[in-house]
């Protein structure tokens, strides 16, 4: 597995996207660019992307719209660039999924300490997941970035919820998380849901990836702590 993040940088200021670029680049991130709204959804889409660098004042497709729609299918970390700094633009850009906010001009040492912070945040043991994953000898079946799952390889119908709620568990192999966490991991520090929730969605992905739901062996209760993922 190749355990380099790749960061998506968008900036419509070239200037600005060469330096930051070259900055992540020396401290080993794989760095990729977009000048325009349109072009960050295209590579996004076309590419695993771990953290996002996303200008506010983007030609094309605004940097709020490339926020909220990559968010209402990704919890991928993003890092804000605006010249804007009225707080209820700091709040607005929070609201519809940003991770961090940083307002121009901006210390490119400061960017990249945030990076490092909210990737260690976002991935526990700083490898982000492959691509497929491949588990028990091919029982269950992972696409990472296509958002699809095989069961004995039959595809299985997932919601974004259910598939968030996995995916903070696999990144998190072995180690038991609370029903607080898991909604953090899986959904942000802002999820409006109840913790509860979690159980809800762990009975449903149960029903779909377990041949026993009863007797689970992917996502194990540990009992007043929370749920853990085993990796067999």
């Amino acid at each position: 597995m190749d355990n380099k993040f790749k960061i998506l940088v968008v900036d419509d200021e070239k200037k600005i996207s060469d330096v930051v670029s070259a900055y992540l680049i020396k401290e080993g991130y794989e760095v990729i660019t977009a000048k325009d709204g349109e072009e960050a959804l295209s590579l996004f889409n076309n590419n695993q992307i771990h953290l996002i660098i996303l200008d506010l004042m983007l030609p094309k497709i605004s940097g709020e719209k490339v926020c909220s729609t990559i968010r209402a299918k990704s919890s991928v970390p993003i890092i804000m660039l605006t010249a804007k700094i009225n707080e209820d633009n700091k709040i607005e850009g929070l609201s519809i999924g940003a991770d961090d906010y940083i307002i121009k001009p901006f210390s490119n040492r400061e960017l990249v300490m945030r990076v490092k912070a909210l990737l260690r945040r976002t991935y526990r043991d700083n490898s982000p997941l492959a691509e497929i994953l491949i588990i028990n000898n091919g029982d269950l079946e992972i696409d990472i970035e296509k958002k699809e799952i095989k069961k004995k390889g039959n595809l299985i119908s997932f919601t974004t919820n259910e598939f968030k709620v996995l995916i903070a568990l696999l990144t998190n192999p072995g180690q038991i998380l609370s029903r607080e966490q898991l909604v953090i991991k899986a959904f942000g520090i802002d999820y409006d849901g109840f913790d509860r929730t979690i159980d809800t969605h762990i009975k449903n992905i149960r029903h779909k990836i377990e041949d026993d739901p009863k007797s689970p062996k992917y996502i194990i209760s540990v009992y007043g702590m929370g749920y853990k993922f085993n990796s067999l």
